[in-house]
This record gives structure tokens, sequence and C-alpha cells, in this order.
């Protein structure tokens, strides 16, 4: 079983009642039971809302309680956020799973970059922090072949 990142299997739960789902991506994990997440739902968010930000920093940081996450009008979600992270954490726990594939650039799920504004940023997302924290392995939604496939060989 893996947790893979709902939009990307193309449930329509983006922030702008959008998905984003990756064919490669339904091809490579033919042959796994995929668990689809969406932090920001589980948080207690609604689809669509308005998107996010992590203002300064990282996941990491948020987790830390060093920064907070807006939306455009200044509200502080960071709760919603931090509240998703810990459910699908749980989940994993629940479930025994130890890998998760999410989709980068979000301030949930990025694993290697998140977006603040216009900008790309090296950073993770909330949930991709927390995982990673737990052992759990994070792969990104934009490496999925490189990484997953490498680590699926590995751990046969």
């Amino acid at each position: 079983m893996i947790i893979v990142s709902a939009c990307l299997l193309g449930i329509r739960c983006r922030y702008d009642g959008d998905s984003r789902p990756e064919n490669r991506l339904l091809s490579i994990l033919s042959d796994e039971i995929c668990i689809p997440v969406c932090p920001e739902q589980l948080g207690g968010l609604t689809t669509p809302r308005l998107p996010s930000e992590i203002i300064d920093g990282d996941g990491s940081d948020v987790l830390n309680g060093r920064t907070k996450i807006i939306d455009p009008t200044g509200k502080d979600v960071t709760e919603q956020f931090l509240r998703g992270a810990e459910e699908v954490r749980r989940l994993a726990r629940l479930m025994q799973i130890d890998t998760s594939i999410l989709k980068e650039k979000s301030p949930s799920c990025g694993v290697h970059y998140i977006k603040r504004g216009n900008l790309v940023l090296r950073g993770m997302g909330v949930t991709s922090a927390l995982l990673l924290s737990d052992g759990i392995k994070v792969i990104s939604s934009d490496r999925i072949e490189e990484e997953y496939v490498r680590y699926h060989r590995n751990r046969k």
C-alpha cells in the first residue's frame, strides 16, 4: 500500500476544485493499493478554497511553530494544515504504510519545492515534512519514475 496525493489520482480536491491526474503514476502503480489523501480536506478546509502559502521557510518551520500558512485574505490556516498532516500520518501508521507519493509545489505535499507567490522555492510542505520525520519515504510527483522505481526495486 502507498499513500498518494488524491489530486494525482484524478480526485478533484485541489484548492481550485480541479485535479492533476498523472497517467504515468497510474501506470507505474498499477500493482499497488493506493490510499488517496488530501491533507487540506482532512484538515477541514473546503474545496474549492483560496490558495494558501507558507509565509516564510517551509513545512518544517510550520511544524516547529516558526512560521504560518495564510490565504490571500490574510486568514491564518496553519491549524488546518497541521491537522491534515497529522491525519495523514495517523492513516500511514494505522495502515503500516512506509511510502508516499505527493504533489510537488504544494504547501502541504511539496517534497522538494513549494510555491510562494509566483516563485517556486526549495522546501517541503507540511505533510511531507511530518511524514519524513516519521520515517515514511516521501516521493515527489515530479520524480515518480526515478524515485519510485528505484525505491521499489530496492525494497524487493
